[in-house]
């Protein structure tokens, strides 16, 4: 009884300590899941975090899950949504797309989305993983739930998942006909339509299941130049799945799906006078723009899976997961916003990845658990980018235009062995032994052009045109002690580390700056955490603490680069280089209390602490002066349920919630004017289950209508300081009916 109080209490001084406002996580909250929880309490949520089902509050690991009604109640529309509900999560459309995904976790991950580039934050649908972030910020539909595990995971996946991961799990097969479908109407023209539909045959052999959605409204500003929306939703996906059932050993299934986003680019505000373009003052609006460029970004996304499950024996568990993926992207950046030419960029990118998984369960129901599995993938993404800087007068009359562009492919060939298994070899202790031996290549062809005018066809010079190959082989280990105090505590430390693989930088320009030429290092990070699971009270209060270190090396970072032309004016390009060194300190705190029997009350908060110790700039360390991007120094909030039971047997609940976030640098120039202020969100929501088959769903998010950035761009040679912004004010309505 003595240890649960000091638990209790060294978990209380924990969250205290942070002083800061903590963030809604309803991940632990739901009671619609395995076990039959007492009204007053919590109810479990199982997850799959160590390709095992697991409870929350039994896996040694810092890892948030959200089930399809805690999705619903939440209003999280997109992966996007989840942040401020997960610790240390950033995640939000790249530039101006609407599905480009920029995700980091415990201030690791990737800014820049073009093909050259893995994501350091591994994006997993149905177990595939997904290498390029075009299409990845997921719709959420027909979702069964989404689990976020933080830190490196390399024991337990076969692809880089060196700053954590995203798993998106859809519904199972159903044993008998049902679905749902779901209308949405809101402001800003707001209308979406998500539908599944799914049955079986009468002894359950056959199975099957269609889920489509259909999202679109207007954009939040126009181009005032041609009255076009900006960033107006305009996305349609579908999956479907097939099963065959033949024994209680054996099933096979089938999956497809695929992503239509037509969407026109989002508006990014000027945030500076141009001073190559002076004539022009920022727009008052956060979404309006003068662009000169055609409204463009289109891009699909398509997938296929087949998933084989057999029961071996009693104790093992054999799985295998073929998967081939593709997507596309046309789009036009204006990153001026402004008529004329000052920097016009279209890119397009392919990209086709293959994968093959074997994985191994063994489960004895005695003291030794664990997985090992075979990992294969191999992927080509390629792309063409043109790009055109000072193509208006009086600059290019002066002779001073640029157009140039960017080309190649890059290939990736990986093969991976990953295994962790668990021992408990006390009755109250465990040691998780894990582990990943990676061999990736790499192979490069960059061809990039100075051209003579905007046609693109005329080559005046050869910037970059090699080939390249990069092998990488990596052994990255995981130890992992946990000590369940009681039923209701756990506590564990953990040591991992993290791999990264390098490649090239397919901006690479080998006439100015020769070093853009040479492979980029990979990345490693040594992981080192100290965590609790905690529930007391009868199971009415929950409470999850992660205290951890990230010794992190060789970074790779996006960086503009400039450089001084013949005819002495300023050029530049995108450099990806390797930073140097630093490490990540950081808290985070997940907890749910039910104080009652119609009340829950939740929250999370995050602490970083980030830190150069070495970034050469031309040979100098200039570590004291920059600062780790997508890392705020605190985050979290706060959210309050209540649920009244109707006389009917339906319900009314509602939800209110605040998140916050301190101040955040989205770019590496670290230009005050894209930094994001910390700043707070309200969103709240009413929801009525009216009967059995019907729920009301009135939602309101961003209520303050708070002016946030989320990512821009500061390129100083060009004069170009914009930002992009977080959607405004929305409210919308949705009607559900179950079948």
């Amino acid at each position: 009884m003595k240890r649960t109080y000091l638990s209790l209490a060294m978990s209380v001084v924990f969250s205290m300590a942070g002083a800061a406002p903590l963030y809604a996580q309803q991940a632990a909250v739901d009671n619609t899941v395995a076990k039959q929880a007492d009204a007053k309490q919590l109810g479990e949520v199982k997850v799959t975090a160590r390709k095992r089902e697991e409870t929350l509050q039994d896996v040694p690991i810092a890892v948030s899950a959200f089930t399809a009604a805690s999705l619903f109640n939440q209003n999280v529309q997109n992966l996007s949504d989840l942040q401020g509900k997960v610790p240390s999560l950033q995640v939000y459309a790249a530039r101006g797309s609407n599905t480009t995904l920029t995700a980091y976790i415990r201030g690791i991950g990737q800014a820049d989305p073009t093909w050259g580039f893995d994501p350091a934050v591994g994006i997993y649908l149905d177990d595939v993983y997904m290498a390029r972030p075009q299409g990845a910020l997921l719709d959420v539909f027909d979702v069964n739930r989404i689990e976020v595990l933080r830190g490196p995971q390399g024991s337990l996946y076969g692809k880089n998942t060196i700053g954590g991961a995203i798993k998106y799990v859809s519904n199972p097969l159903p044993t008998s006909t049902g679905g749902s479908v779901e209308g949405t109407l809101g402001t800003h023209g707001e209308k979406d339509l998500k539908a599944n539909v799914g049955g079986a045959t009468a002894d359950g052999v056959w199975r099957a299941r269609v889920a489509v959605a259909s999202e679109h409204n207007d954009g939040f500003g126009k181009d005032i130049t041609t009255g076009s929306r900006n960033g107006n939703k305009n996305t349609n996906a579908g999956r479907a799945s097939l099963g065959f059932f033949p024994s209680n050993t054996f099933n096979a299934q089938l999956t497809v799906d695929g992503l239509r986003d037509n969407s026109n680019p989002r508006g990014a505000k000027m945030l500076a006078v141009n001073k190559l373009d002076p004539k022009y003052q920022p727009l008052p609006g956060d979404f309006d723009t003068r662009s000169g460029m055609a409204q463009l970004n289109h891009t699909e996304l398509k997938g296929a899976a087949l998933t084989l499950n057999w029961i071996a024996s009693q104790a093992w568990t054999l799985k295998s997961i073929t998967a081939y993926r593709d997507s596309s992207t046309n789009t036009n950046i204006d990153f001026d916003t402004l008529p004329e030419k000052i920097a016009d960029v279209n890119a397009v990118y392919k990209d086709h990845q293959f994968s093959q998984e074997l994985q191994a369960n063994y489960d004895s129901g005695d003291t030794v658990h664990g997985v090992f599995g075979l990992y294969y993938f191999k992927g080509a993404a390629s792309g063409q980018i043109h790009n055109i800087f000072l193509g208006s007068p009086p600059y290019s009359t002066l002779g001073l235009a640029q157009y140039g562009s960017t080309g190649g492919r890059m290939g990736t060939k990986s093969y991976a062995a990953y295994g962790d298994f668990s021992w408990d070899f006390a009755p109250q202790w465990s040691l998780d032994v894990g582990a990943r031996l990676t061999e990736e290549t790499k192979t490069a062809l960059i061809q990039n052009y100075a051209f003579a005018d905007g046609s693109f066809q005329t080559p005046v010079a050869t910037l970059a045109n090699f080939s390249g190959s990069h092998t990488s082989r990596n052994a990255s280990p995981k130890l992992s002690l946990s000590w369940s105090v009681s039923d209701q505590i756990k506590l564990y430390a953990s040591y991992s580390e993290g791999f990264h693989s390098g490649g090239y930088n397919i901006r690479a320009n080998c006439v100015a700056i020769p070093s853009s030429c040479k492979p980029i290092n990979d990345e490693k990070v040594q992981a080192y955490e100290l965590g609790s699971k905690m529930t007391f009270f009868d199971d009415r209060l929950m409470m999850n603490t992660s205290l951890f270190r990230n010794v992190y090396s060789d970074i790779q970072l996006s960086v503009f680069t400039s450089y001084t032309l013949p005819n002495g004016s300023q050029g530049f390009f995108g450099d990806f280089t390797n930073a140097g060194k630093g490490h990540i300190d950081g808290l985070e705190e997940e907890f749910a209390w039910k104080p009652a029997e119609n009340w829950t009350f939740s929250g999370n908060f995050s602490y970083l602490h980030t830190k150069y110790t070495q970034f050469l700039s031309s040979g100098v360390n200039i570590a004291d002066t920059q600062r780790f991007t997508n890392a705020p120094k605190w985050s979290g909030g706060l959210a309050l349920e209540h649920s009244y039971p109707l006389a009917n047997g339906g319900s009314l609940s509602g939800r209110i919630n605040y998140t916050y976030q301190s101040m955040v640098y989205p770019e590496t120039t670290l230009s005050p004017l894209v930094a994001q202020p910390s700043y707070g969100l309200w969103n709240a929501g009413l929801i009525w289950q009216v009967s059995d088959p019907w729920t009301l769903s009135l939602q309101g998010t961003n209520l303050a209508n708070k002016s946030y950035r989320t990512t821009g761009y500061n390129i100083a040679a060009l004069g170009i300081v914009t930002g992009f912004y977080g959607a405004p004010r929305m409210v919308t309505l949705t009607a559900r009916y179950k079948f």
